[in-house]
C-alpha cells in the first residue's frame, strides 16, 4: 500500500505538469461521451483520460504519460483483484490465489474485458499503428484498459477505481477465464512434464515469414527429443501456446 501511495504522487505530480502544459491543447468535450457514458463514470477532468488513451505511438512527447499511467493502473488493479480473491476464496492457498490472479490480470483476458466496452474505438494512436491492426491487439487493449483504471483511479479515487474493476473485470470472472483461449497451456505442459519426466518441454521455431509488420511464426514442442504438438502465431509466444495446446490434447491435459 505504501508502495502505491508513493506511485499515486509521483504519477499526480506527472499528471499535474502534464496539465500545465497543456493549457491550451485542443480537445472536444464530446471527444469521449460514449466511453464515460459505457463506463457509467463521467470524469470531472476529460484530460486526464485523453493522457491515458494517447498511444505512444504518436509520438507526442506532452501526452507520453500512457506507459506510466499503465504502470500505476497495473498496481492498482493487482491490488484490488488480490484483496478480492483474498475476502472470496477462503480455502484457497497462496498458490491458488496466484493463479487465478494470474489469470484475471493476463493480457488477453483484459483485452475481452476491454473489447466488451469498446475501448479500441477511443484510443488515440498513429496512423501507421491502426493500419497495424493496433486498435484490435491485445497487448495495446490490456495496456489501455490499465491506463484506464490509472485515469479512474487519478480523477475519482481508489472507490472509483473499485468500482470499475467490479463491474467491468470481475464480473462474472470465474467463467469467463475458463474460456479454451485464455488457458495457459505452455503453464499445464511444464508442470505436466516437470511432474512427469522431470524435464522442461524444449519448443523450436521452424519457420518464420511475411513482412516485418506481419509475420507468421512456426514452432514445435519437444519432449525428450521428441515432437509431440505444433503451432503457428503472429508472434512467438502465442505459436509456442498453439503447439503447447496440440501437446496437451496429445496428453489428455
Amino acid at each position: 500500500m505504501r508502495r502505491l501511495l508513493f506511485q499515486y504522487c509521483i504519477l499526480k505530480k506527472t499528471i499535474n505538469n502534464l496539465f500545465l502544459k497543456l493549457k491550451n491543447f485542443s480537445q472536444s468535450p464530446q471527444e469521449f461521451n460514449e466511453l464515460q457514458k459505457i463506463i457509467g463514470y463521467t470524469f470531472k477532468n476529460t484530460l486526464i483520460l485523453k493522457i491515458a488513451l494517447s498511444h505512444k505511438s504518436l509520438g507526442n512527447g506532452d501526452l507520453s504519460g500512457f506507459e506510466r499511467m499503465e504502470f500505476l493502473g497495473d498496481s492498482i488493479l493487482g491490488m484490488i483483484i488480490a484483496e478480492e480473491l483474498f475476502s472470496h476464496f477462503l480455502s484457497y492457498d497462496e498458490g491458488q490465489l496466484s493463479k487465478l490472479k494470474s489469470k484475471i490480470v493476463s493480457k488477453k483476458y483484459l483485452a475481452k474485458r476491454a473489447k466488451n466496452i469498446r475501448l479500441g474505438n477511443f484510443i488515440r494512436m498513429s496512423t501507421e499503428a491502426i493500419q497495424s491492426g493496433g486498435k484490435e491487439s491485445d497487448s495495446i487493449l490490456a495496456d489501455s484498459m490499465e491506463s484506464l483504471i490509472c485515469a479512474i483511479y487519478l480523477d475519482g479515487g481508489l472507490i472509483k477505481a473499485k468500482r470499475f474493476i467490479s463491474r467491468y473485470i470481475l464480473d462474472n470472472f470465474q467463467v469467463k477465464i475458463k474460456s479454451d483461449d485464455l488457458r495457459d497451456y505452455k503453464s499445464i505442459l511444464q508442470e505436466f512434464t516437470q511432474s512427469k519426466y522431470q524435464k522442461l518441454p524444449e519448443y523450436r521455431i521452424v519457420n518464420e515469414s511475411g513482412p516485418e509488420h506481419e509475420k507468421t511464426f512456426s514452432f514445435i514442442v519437444y519432449i525428450n527429443n521428441q515432437q509431440i504438438g505444433d503451432g503457428i502465431g503472429p508472434n512467438k509466444k502465442d505459436a509456442q501456446q498453439n503447439a503447447a495446446k496440440k501437446a496437451c490434447n496429445h496428453f489428455n491435459i
